[in-house]
Order: structure tokens, then sequence, then C-alpha cells
């Protein structure tokens, strides 16, 4: 990212053409400086394009590249959840499509499969994509586990709904992790995969927890201390995944991020500040669960209607730098800023991948 953006009056800049939005020279720098890693970021939410930059990544323009590269993250997690039909299938159609374009744009793309991988991707000016799945039940034995590890698979999170290994935070029943997710957890360990707890229910996250030997992950997920709702995890779920050296990121979906009203950065932030006071500021990140360009409608005439996913007041291609002026203003220091816009997660995946 570049300061050559004209200064604004006492030190401001103003980064994104044809935008108002102007930050202070230390979220800029502190950006500029970070490792950004999106522990739940997509490229695209709209599928059709990505589906064309799948199967034709010429497709996928120089313009496109430097959009991600403006936004300030470095590393995305782009995982998707199958979660009907041929899921193993699915699943590993998904992972060969990544490994696909990623070969096929090796300047723009880096496939982060060990720690190192970060500042390689950040030093060598390249995005790099960290590949997971929603859904653990591509795992139709404990040996798949090894075959998509090969496949470069690094995270994946346990349920996305009931399946043999756990239950979902959706279901009416939470059955608790299985003899066969004990298994699963024991191989994901073995191999050096993380595990995502983001979807499941409360008893399967607690007893996935306890059954790691390695930190368990919460990419993108936010309190329920502040909102009420079944996706969010419980003070004592953020205790026990912190006790074990784990991370989680908190999400900017409206409704994870705000009990109703009006829903700004700050509500993200609320969030952050929980986590932070309650186990550490060592135990939070980001994951976005987003694009650059929000989940509700953009069309011409509809710019004005209610939001039902999205923030209010916030441009989701500049997420980060809104992010890190939040952070700032709460008087969070430059270290802890570093942590919590990808320290951590780097961190804590270095005991998985590694430990």
């Amino acid at each position: 990212m570049s300061l050559a953006a004209p200064m604004i009056n006492r030190g401001r800049f103003s980064l994104f053409a044809q935008s108002r939005a102007t930050y202070c020279a230390r979220t800029v720098e502190l950006v500029r400086n970070s490792t950004v890693i999106d522990m739940l970021g997509l490229l695209t939410l709209d599928y059709r394009k990505f589906s064309g930059w799948e199967t034709d990544p010429a497709r996928f323009r120089q313009a496109d590249f430097e959009r991600l590269q403006r936004s300030g993250i470095n590393v995305f997690h782009p995982a998707v959840g199958y979660t009907s039909g041929d899921i193993y299938g699915e699943s590993l159609r998904d992972i060969t499509r990544w490994n696909t374009f990623i070969a096929a744009r090796p300047a723009q793309f880096l496939r982060i499969e060990r720690v190192e991988d970060f500042e390689r991707t950040k030093a060598l000016g390249k995005i790099g994509i960290v590949i997971g799945q929603q859904n653990s039940e591509h795992f139709r034995t404990v040996e798949d586990v090894d075959r998509f590890y090969a496949l470069g698979q690094r995270v994946s999170q346990l349920t996305y709904k009931g399946n043999r290994i756990g239950g979902g935070s959706s279901d009416l029943k939470d059955i608790g992790l299985t003899k066969y997710g004990a298994a699963i957890i024991e191989k994901m360990n073995r191999v050096g995969m993380a595990i995502d707890v983001s979807h499941c229910a409360d008893r399967t996250t607690l007893e996935a927890i306890e059954a790691s030997a390695r930190p368990v992950l919460v990419t993108h997920s936010n309190c329920r201390s502040l909102v009420f709702c079944a996706r969010c995890k419980t003070d004592d779920a953020i205790r026990r995944m912190a006790a074990k050296g784990g991370v989680m990121g908190v999400t900017m979906v409206r409704g994870f991020a705000s009990a109703g009203g009006v829903a700004t950065i700050d509500a993200v932030l609320d969030h952050i500040d929980h986590i932070a006071r309650l186990v550490g500021v060592e135990h939070v990140g980001v994951g976005s669960d987003v694009d650059l360009d929000g989940r509700d409608p953009h069309s011409a005439g509809e710019e004005n209607l209610p939001r039902k996913y999205d923030l209010d007041g916030i441009d989701y291609s500049k997420k980060i730098f809104e992010l890190t002026e939040g952070l700032v203003r709460r008087n969070y220091s430059d270290r802890h800023i570093q942590l919590i816009l990808g320290g951590n997660f780097k961190t804590a995946l270095a005991g998985i991948w590694h430990g």
C-alpha cells in the first residue's frame, strides 16, 4: 500500500479515489506495517463472478487484484460450507479450484501452508489464501484428514449444522462431540490442521476445545454477552478457548455485532473490547465473514433500503482501516492493534501447524 495519496489537514490521509474518507497517519502506518489476516474473509460474495475466476483465471483482472491490495488485508481465509448433496465431492472440487486459481496467478497469490508464509506473502506483495472448509463432513473417514491436508487445507470448521462429528449452533438439540468427532480432532492435531468451532453448538464447542491437544480457533463469531444469538459464543467458551491458546475472530455482520437499532463499527469494537477484558487482547482477531462489498443489495435505487446484514456507515472495502481507526480511538496500543489485525492468529496457528 502506498502513502502517495494526498494528505488532508493535520496528518489525515485520503487513501481511496472518489471517497471522502480520511484516516490518521497512525492508522495508515499500522495497517501498512501489520500482516493483516481476515480469518473468514471472502474475495467476493458474487459467486457467479468467482466461479468465472476459477474456471477462467484470466477473468480475474489486475484491477481486481489491486482492489484486494487496497483493502489492507494481506491474507484471506475464504472458507465456505457445503451442507447437502455430495459434500465430499463439493469440498474436493472447491479446494481443487482454489489450487488451480492460485497456480494460475503465482505473481498475485500464495497458498498459505506454514506460518512463515504469512510474512513471505506480505514481503512479496501478494495476497495469501488459507484454504479451509466450514463443514468437516467431507471427512468421511479419519484418513480423509490426511488427504485434504495434502491438498493444502489448513483449517476445518467441525460443524456447520449437526453432522457425524457433533452439533451445530442452529440445531434443536446439541448432541455434543461424538466418538468419531474426537477421532477427527486427534487426527487434525496430529497432521497440523486447525480446528474451528465457529458454528458449533455450545456443548460441542466446549467438548471440542477440551478434546484438542492444540489451540482451537473461533474464526468468525461474536460475544453472546452482548448479542443473544446461538451463533455467538458464551463467555465460558471464550475463556476455555483462550486457556488453550486459541483466538476468536470478530465478525462485521450486523446481526452478530448488534442486538438491534443503529449498528456501526463501534458495535464490532465493543465485542473486541469484551474479549480483551475477559481473556486478554492476545485472544482476539478479525474474521469479518464478508467481502469488500458487503452482503446487502447495492443496486441503483436500493442504497437507502434498511440494512439487513451490513453495518451502518461503513464501506466494506475500507473495513480494516475503519476498524483500525476505531482501535486507535479506543486507545489500544500499537502492539495490541497489530496483534488484533493478525499477530494473534499467526501465533495460534504456529502452535497448531508446527507445535
